[in-house]
């Protein structure tokens, strides 16, 4: 069966199906909840079969560590999806500071807008904080029926938590240019709040997903002055990935006891070597967040001198490890490609080089392909703008010198190269040799599965 045939086949089963739960609905007694209950199974199966986790995925999620003064709650709510939670919310206890980093795309969404002029403003003495997120519609480029919907939506859980609704601040991810439903949000508010605990931070990684495989998230721990201090993220995130962010959402919490600004500069110095040095396909999105949020619950003192330095260290950890989840879980990737550019002449050429490599479709096509075609990075580093000397470079799969002074390696054999390139993980190093300048960038490769995804995303 051809695939038009098959996606006819689909959705003329989802008609059926839907039929079936109309009529079960409205019909009553045990055998037909019973009946109900196996379709909800048959289609959670049949998703499941035909959206496979990501081979590069871990082997399951981590255990986080509760963070006092944060609690987590999950409803479905049926933005877009059904059968599943796609709205989550976290309360986060009065005087928690917060930061963030976002897209920088001209065409951010009113959620991104909304949460970058929040947190600009004084916040009140003593106030507490939330999050709200929707996953299924992105909110974005909606106009003013967007920003309408932004303010109902963080209205009702600042009423519903009697906090001011300069503190509530909301992100939604999914489909680009539909209104927001934000009724079915709304309603669910007040079961949102009677869910909130401290140990559903998993559910709440779930909620937020959209064309993502498996939740995601991280977590370290530092010794502090008086007590340990915990760190959990979570993230999502999985095509559209790229500088400036990516689709992504990533939600960061600690105990620590630390102030807003310091916090801010935490996160934009290391947002560059995590979130902004991934890429799946060059796309940034509408709707790309990272917020963080200190509940200053620990008993270790506020940070400073070396156990300040030791929480960035951890923080960038953390950071770290979410971007690099997320490129696992790139649409259809089937390997994770670290672009490594040592020897350029500035940072910025460097990066010019990475991300050309790394963003090229003939460099991750032949990865998926487990095709050593090194002439397509040599294509990639021409074409990337950065100051380059043919004689001058190398290139190297892994530990494997493939090539150098303008030419192949002699010693270079081309099965070495395709037995290197049948490892899910591959490392493709390219000195310059022209200065200090250095940077590497992580991608995935470029399958036919990522076309079927994207071409089939609203339908």
């Amino acid at each position: 069966m051809g695939k038009t045939d098959w996606k006819a086949e689909a959705k003329a089963l989802k008609k059926k199906v839907r039929k079936l739960k109309d009529s079960l609905t409205s019909a009553a007694g045990p055998v037909a909840e019973a009946v109900s209950d196996a379709v909800d199974d048959v289609v959670a199966a049949a998703k499941k079969a035909l959206k496979p986790v990501s081979p590069l995925a871990p082997a399951s999620f981590p255990t986080l560590p509760a963070i006092k003064g944060a609690e987590f709650a999950a409803v479905e709510a049926g933005v877009r999806y059904q059968n599943r939670k796609d709205v989550m919310l976290v309360r986060l206890a009065p005087g928690t500071t917060m930061a963030g980093v976002f897209t920088r795309s001209s065409t951010r969404s009113g959620c991104v807008r909304d949460c970058q002029a929040k947190l600009a403003m004084k916040v009140p003495e003593g106030a507490g904080a939330a999050i709200v997120v929707n996953s299924g519609n992105s909110n974005a480029f909606t106009g003013k029926v967007g920003d309408e919907a932004v303010a109902a939506v963080t209205g009702a859980v600042a009423e519903a938590l009697g906090i001011p609704a300069s503190r509530v601040f909301s992100s939604s991810t999914g489909v680009i240019g539909e209104p927001l439903p934000y009724e079915r949000i709304t309603a669910k508010v007040p079961d949102l709040v009677a869910a909130l605990t401290e140990d559903a931070v998993e559910m709440a990684a779930q909620a937020i997903m959209t064309t993502d495989t498996f939740p995601k998230g991280a977590a370290a721990t530092v010794q502090g002055d008086g007590g340990t201090i915990h760190i959990s993220g979570i993230a999502k995130g999985s095509g559209m990935i790229a500088p400036d962010m990516a689709t992504m959402l990533v939600y960061i919490f600690t105990d620590a006891k630390i102030g807003a600004n310091q916090l801010q500069k935490m996160i934009s110095r290391n947002v560059d070597a995590t979130f902004n040095s991934i890429t799946v396909d060059s796309d940034t999105s509408t709707s790309d967040t990272l917020l963080i949020a200190a509940t200053g619950q620990s008993p270790a003192a506020e940070l400073k001198g070396p156990t300040l330095k030791a929480f960035e260290t951890a923080l960038a950890g953390v950071m770290r490890d979410l971007a690099l989840q997320v490129v696992r879980d790139g649409e259809g990737a089937t390997k994770l490609v670290e672009v490594r550019v040592t020897g350029a002449a500035t940072d910025e050429d460097a990066a010019k080089v990475a991300f050309a490599i790394a963003n090229s479709p003939l460099v991750k096509t032949a990865v998926a392909g487990q095709d050593p075609n090194w002439g397509r990075i040599v294509a990639a580093i021409g074409k990337s703008g950065a100051q380059a000397e043919r004689d001058k470079l190398s290139i190297r799969f892994g530990d494997i010198l493939v090539a150098q002074n303008g030419w192949r390696n002699p010693d270079y054999k081309e099965e070495d190269g395709a037995t290197y390139m049948q490892g899910q993980e591959l490392v493709f190093a390219v000195d310059l040799g022209l200065g200090k300048g250095k940077r590497s960038v992580w991608t995935c490769d470029l399958t036919s599965r990522y076309i079927e995804i994207n071409a089939d995303y609203r339908s």
